[in-house]
């Protein structure tokens, strides 16, 4: 009975010793972790014999090569008179055929491989990309080649992308979203190719040798750059590219069109739209900065502060503490080629359209009265800093970033440094650059609703231009 008695005591010594050690462990509070260490994945860039830059980065891990072209171009381009050109270049470059193989032909070929090749062209850029399993890399790397280099423009493809495009236009003004982004657009960039949008006019414009003309204008190994990952072994990656590419071409590639920045124009504007719905859709802004701003990571600081967090400052007052609205945001877009833009944007009900106009206005107004807190600093500067690490989830990523990278021309060092003068940000900094490129007085506003609910007339924030929204191309019968 004895021996019993003390076996217990030793047992229940044990367990109360083993519970306290396990509280103290167990305690987040008391832990402490070593700072968060990430390295860029280094991606070893090389030059081919026809004078195009590439960047390599093996990875074995998966039998499949992704390769993606980044070709200088963009709609910027493209005459006025045919807005929609480049757009529709980018998308029959792939589904219209290449060098002389029928685009049904392509399209079972890829399928059969389990391979794909995607094409499109962007306001300031153009991209061809693929993915292949290792095994079927070099009939893909020859069919992709064809895409990039020998698109024919397939009449028949040509004519179904034209039909797409009008009928998306006849159908562009059903949502009230897509009306608001497209006339914030359209006026902060009034009178430069970035604020050109296609209209049925320019669609039916659009012709196959149209499309021939803008893609042999800019489609050649000495205008773009590669990105390569993937399943593969160097010395022989670079003999595939250079047998496809082949030789520097006989003729200088021609110079780009000098396309002006835009306008450094600050004036408010006041846009409506009718549309019969109960919520109203509101946007507003103005240009932004390049990337040359000096301003730039004060800027990447004041977006997640202002706009760019779910505990944001319009977030939190608009729909956390007022109820006026589920989604409320804004974000400043750093320009690569051209200047970018502040955008900030809400949807709330009719009876609150003014009201919530005039919140964010005064929240906005805000950021150039006074320093952050030091509680929004530390929480912006953290975030940004850990999750500067998802810009690298794959091999792909890497390599595609660090040819946009030079594409753009930024400095080698940029993605090194990032990080080190993100955390070198103060609140006065952030205040300074929120006083500089936040204009609320010079703000474009667009408001897409039924104006005959709203709590006060728009003429409230100044004179009122209003959008035509009746559709522009006849219904069919």
């Amino acid at each position: 009975m004895k021996r019993l008695a003390f076996s217990l005591l030793i047992l229940m010594t044990l367990a109360a010793t083993s519970f306290a050690a396990e509280g103290t462990r167990a305690n987040p509070r008391n832990m402490d972790f070593p700072p968060l260490r990430f390295d860029i994945p280094k991606a070893e860039r090389v030059v081919l014999e026809c004078g195009m830059p590439v960047y390599l980065l093996r990875d074995p891990e998966l039998p499949i090569i992704n390769i993606t072209a980044i070709i200088r171009t963009g709609s910027v381009y493209e005459p006025a008179s045919l807005s929609g050109l480049a757009s529709l270049t980018g998308s029959v470059m792939r589904s219209g055929g290449a060098a002389g193989v029928p685009p049904e032909q392509l399209d079972d070929e890829l399928e059969f491989m389990a391979s794909s090749v995607e094409s499109g062209i962007g306001p300031d850029m153009g991209t061809v990309s693929f993915t292949s399993l290792t095994k079927n890399f070099r009939r893909t790397l020859q069919i992709f080649s064809d895409v990039l280099l020998r698109p024919d423009f397939s009449e028949k493809r040509v004519d179904i992308a034209r039909k797409h495009l009008i009928e998306g236009l006849r159908r562009q003004n059903d949502d009230p979203k897509e009306i608001a982004g497209r006339e914030i657009g359209r006026a902060i960039y009034a009178g430069h190719p970035l604020g050109d949008t296609a209209t049925p006019e320019t669609a039916k414009a659009i012709t196959r040798q149209g499309m021939l003309d803008f893609h042999r204008r800019f489609y050649r190994p000495d205008n773009m750059i590669l990105a390569v990952s993937g399943d593969f072994e160097h010395s022989a990656m670079v003999r595939e590219l250079n047998a496809v590419f082949g030789r520097p071409s006989a003729t200088k590639a021609p110079a780009l069109p000098e396309i002006p920045q835009p306008a450094q124009v600050f004036a408010a504007e006041t846009i409506y739209g009718s549309k019969e719905v109960n919520q109203s859709v509101i946007r507003m802004g103005h240009l932004g900065v390049t990337k040359e701003s000096p301003e730039l990571h004060a800027l990447r600081i004041m977006d997640y502060i202002l706009g760019g967090s779910f505990t944001s400052r319009l977030t939190m007052e608009i729909r956390t503490n007022q109820g006026l609205a589920y989604n409320a945001g804004s974000h400043f877009d750093i320009g690569r080629r051209f200047t970018g833009s502040f955008i900030a944007q809400t949807e709330t009900k009719a009876e609150s359209t003014a009201k919530a106009i005039g919140l964010m206005k005064d929240i906005i107004a805000g950021m150039t009265r006074e320093p952050v807190t030091d509680q929004e600093l530390d929480a912006a500067r953290e975030y940004i800093i850990n999750s500067f690490m998802f810009g690298f989830t794959s091999p792909a990523s890497v390599v595609i970033q660090r040819a946009r990278l030079e594409y753009y021309g930024y400095a080698p060092d940029y993605l090194e440094t990032y990080r080190e003068k993100i955390s070198r940000v103060t609140k006065e900094d952030v205040l300074a650059a929120a006083r500089k490129h936040l204009k609320p007085e010079a703000f474009k506003l667009v408001v897409i609703g039924d104006a005959t609910k709203f709590d006060k007339p728009l003429s409230e924030f100044g004179r009122v231009r209003e959008l035509d929204l009746k559709p522009k191309v006849e219904e069919k019968k």
